[in-house]
C-alpha cells in the first residue's frame, strides 16, 4: 500500500522542504531559518551526532515515524489555514507545532553514558522525558516559558492516556496545537504502509520497557505479540478514532481531499482491515 501523502519520509530533507512550502503558504516564510535549524538538529539527534547523546536506536519509533507524523501535521496545518476557521493560528503557532512534532519522541534519546539496552526501555516514560528534553533544547532557540508550556502540553497529550480534559491549556490555540499533534502522531504511524508488519516490533519495544521497569508478567498490558496484534482493531475503533474525532476535534478532516475522502483515515482503515483478516485467518503478521 502506498503512503497517503506520496512523500519520502525516509528523507529528512524531503520533509523539511514540505515544511518550507507549507510555512510559505500559511504566511510564515520568515520561519525558514528556524525550520532548517530544527531539521538539522533533530536529524543529528536521531543519527547520534548531537553532542552528549547516542543515536536513537528504536526500530518502531524511529526517525521515519517522527517524519511521518511531521508530514501529517503539516498537511493538517495547511488544510486548516485554507479554511480560515477560527481560532486562526499565527506563524508562531505553526512554529510551535513543528517544534512539538519533531521533538515528541526525543524522550527515547540516551546520553552517551547510557549504553544499556535501547531507547525502548523508556517507552513507558518517554513522554515526560520528551517534555523535559524540549524544555532544555528550545530556550536557546528563543522559545519563551509560556511557549515551552504549549509545546510540553501538546507532547504530554501524545501519551496512551487521553489528557485533553486535564491539561491546563493557556489558550484555545494551545489546545488546537495539541489536537493537531496527537492526530498527526496516531495517523502518521497507523496509516504507514508497513504499519501492520511492524506491530511485532512495537511489542518488542514494550517488552524492553516492561523489563526495564521490572513490571511482573501478570501486570503487563501486553503478554505476547499475538495479543497486541489482536487488540489493535479495538484500540483503533474504541479509543483512537473516538478520541481523535471528539476530544481532538476531528482536525484530521483538514487533510481531506476535494472529493471529501481522507487519505490518512482511509489508509488506517485499510491497515485495520488487514489486521482483522490476519487474526481471523489464524495467521497473524510476521
Amino acid at each position: 500500500m502506498a503512503p497517503p501523502h506520496g512523500i519520502n519520509t525516509k528523507d529528512p530533507e524531503a520533509v523539511a522542504e514540505v515544511a518550507r512550502k507549507v510555512f510559505e503558504t500559511v504566511g510564515a516564510k520568515e520561519s525558514r531559518p528556524l525550520i532548517d535549524r530544527l531539521f538539522a538538529d533533530v536529524t543529528r539527534m536521531f543519527r547520534g551526532e548531537y553532542p552528549g547523546y547516542l543515536p536513537i536506536d528504536m526500530f518502531y519509533h524511529d526517525y521515519e515515524h517522527t517524519l511521518q507524523a511531521t508530514v501529517c501535521l503539516l498537511q493538517i496545518l495547511e488544510g486548516r489555514h485554507r479554511t480560515g476557521i477560527r481560532p486562526v493560528l499565527s506563524p508562531r503557532d505553526h512554529e510551535l507545532a513543528l517544534m512539538a512534532v519533531l521533538l515528541h519522541d526525543s524522550g527515547y534519546l540516551k546520553r552517551t553514558d547510557d549504553t544499556a539496552g535501547t531507547g525502548a526501555k523508556y517507552t513507558l516514560i518517554h513522554v515526560e522525558r520528551s517534555c523535559d528534553f524540549a524544555r532544555t533544547y528550545l530556550p536557546p532557540l528563543g522559545v519563551k516559558p509560556a511557549e515551552l508550556d504549549d509545546i510540553a502540553h501538546g507532547i504530554s497529550c501524545t501519551g496512551p492516556v487521553n489528557k485533553f480534559n486535564v491539561v491546563p491549556f493557556r489558550r484555545p490555540e494551545s489546545r488546537l496545537i495539541a489536537c493537531i499533534l496527537v492526530t498527526a502522531d496516531y495517523l502518521g504511524q497507523m496509516s504507514a504502509a508497513d504499519y501492520v508488519d511492524e506491530l511485532p516490533i512495537l511489542y518488542r519495544e514494550f517488552v524492553e520497557a516492561y523489563d526495564f521497569a521490572q513490571i511482573p508478567e501478570d501486570k503487563r498490558v501486553f503478554k505476547g505479540e499475538h495479543q497486541i496484534i489482536k487488540q489493535t482493531p479495538a484500540f483503533w475503533e474504541k479509543y483512537v478514532k473516538p478520541m481523535l474525532t471528539v476530544d481532538a476535534g476531528a482536525v484530521y478532516r483538514y487533510a481531506d481531499h476535494p472529493d471529501g475522502s481522507n487519505p490518512y483515515m482511509d489508509a488506517v482503515e485499510a491497515n485495520i482491515a488487514e489486521v482483522r483478516r490476519a487474526v481471523d485467518s489464524g495467521h497473524p503478521v510476521a
